[in-house]
């Protein structure tokens, strides 16, 4: 806590106090508050305890708190109920992009020019971190998550928007991972603005959109794949249906509520204690699909998953899109074609590449390079494939735009548009200058 002093053990005493006053709220009441309900009343709880602590250190003969540690203990135990405690001040801070916790003293944060610090502990031991956790799992989803011996990974969306990833027990000291996301990133103009698409190819990339093409965008971790479609997602018309399809929600295509109204948004969820309710992610395909959707949109294809949603684009779902991990945009074929072998499909691997090659239209990569030791990432499209045809067990493509001698992607000289597939982007609004290639 910045500028004043508290002490961490009142924190966690009044924040059990709290969270048992809640708990037993809730039990009462027999469903949880809506959250600003229960902030409010947490709120009331948290003063009402500061003034017992406050009549307790008099009855010691004890100073009384000043007015800032009070305030500052208020904060800490409310980011302790609804925030993530000491965590919370870098989800605060809009400079940082990422957060590694190799136990509760070795912190490292990353920010969004590329610097990468260590700063001080989030906790005063790996037993308040976890706990710390547990709290966040059980309070801040969609749904009430496990983190425990039985269950050592969690992965979740936080309110803010950004992903927490946890481990415990199958590594040396609890592990935890904080990916924030820029939601001031969103539309095609912003990603022009910040480098990761010339004019151009946004042109190209709004009328795949508008013209209903199935796309699959891949790169590397954090590479700028969830912020690339999130982006073509706010090209989809405002009149469409959309079920998103996520494991961790990330896309928040219904934050956008004037562009996307229709929006069903689909969470993984993991099975309970006794090994029930559990929902996969190639359950929620074929979940969304019953909906009557426009289009359906898959924050990340890593599993059996990709069959029906392949299939999905094939049966009048056209202008889905979804993103993949790859090193490369031609290694996705190599993924595709793994993932259709794992069970329940088990598909021959001819038989997936002419799925595969039926059902998507276009590949766009997304590089994400440095330019020198702790330099800023250069993120950034830097090749946009056109899916041909499968001959066997392969995939083919045309590089329709591929990045030149500096880094820059730029339509194809010599590899053109097939002849329907550039009439179709051309009514859509694809200015015609650009599909006549420019030199490398």
């Amino acid at each position: 806590m910045t500028g004043t002093a508290v002490d961490s053990g009142l924190i966690a005493r009044l924040a059990q106090t709290v969270a048992d006053r809640l708990s037993e709220r809730i039990a009462a009441d027999g469903r949880r508050m809506p959250i600003d309900d229960e902030r409010s009343y947490a709120h009331k709880l948290i003063n009402a305890a500061l003034e017992r602590e406050a009549h307790a250190r008099l009855r010691r003969g004890q100073e009384p708190l000043s007015v800032d540690s009070e305030q500052a203990i208020g904060r800490a135990v409310h980011d302790r109920l609804f925030g993530l405690g000491r965590l919370q001040r870098f989800l605060d801070d809009p400079d940082i992009s990422d957060v590694a916790i190799n136990g509760c003293d070795r912190v490292f944060v990353t920010y969004r020019d590329g610097r990468r610090q260590r700063v001080a502990p989030v906790a005063d031991s790996d037993g308040e971190l976890l706990d710390l956790v547990r709290l966040a799992a059980a309070r801040m989803g969609r749904t009430e998550r496990r983190f425990d011996a039985a269950d050592p990974e969690l992965n979740m969306h936080l309110p803010d928007g950004s992903r927490l990833h946890a481990i415990r027990d199958v590594s040396g000291r609890p592990c935890v991972s904080i990916r924030r996301h820029r939601f001031e990133l969103s539309f095609l103009s912003e990603l022009t603005a910040c480098g990761m698409v010339t004019d151009e190819l946004a042109g190209l990339l709004a009328s795949m959109v508008r013209a209903r093409k199935n796309i699959v965008v891949c790169g590397a971790t954090g590479a700028g794949k969830t912020t690339l479609l999130r982006a073509l997602i706010n090209e989809i018309p405002p009149v469409e249906r959309l079920v998103t399809v996520e494991d961790s929600l990330e896309l928040d295509a219904d934050r956008f509520d004037q562009l996307h109204p229709d929006v069903v948004a689909l969470e993984a969820r993991q099975p309970n204690i006794e090994g029930q309710g559990g929902v996969t992610l190639e359950q929620l395909v074929r979940m969304g699909l019953r909906m009557n959707p426009d289009r359906v949109l898959v924050g990340e294809v890593r599993g059996p998953e990709l069959v029906p949603m392949l299939l999905a684009m094939t049966q009048g779902r056209d202008g889905s899109m979804c993103t993949m991990h790859a090193a490369s945009a031609r290694h996705v074929f190599d993924r595709a074609l793994m993932y259709g072998l794992l069970p329940p499909h088990e598909l021959p691997v001819e038989a997936t590449a002419h799925l595969f090659a039926g059902a998507v239209d276009f590949v766009v990569f997304v590089g994400d390079e440095r330019s020198g030791t702790n330099a800023a990432r250069l993120r950034r499209v830097s090749t946009v494939l056109e899916v041909v045809a499968a001959e066997g067990t392969s995939i083919a493509a045309n590089e329709v735009c591929g990045a030149g001698a500096d880094g820059v992607a730029r339509m194809a000289a010599g590899m053109p548009l097939r002849a329907g597939t550039r009439a179709d982007l051309e009514r859509a609004g694809l200015d015609t200058d650009l599909v006549t290639g420019v030199p490398r």
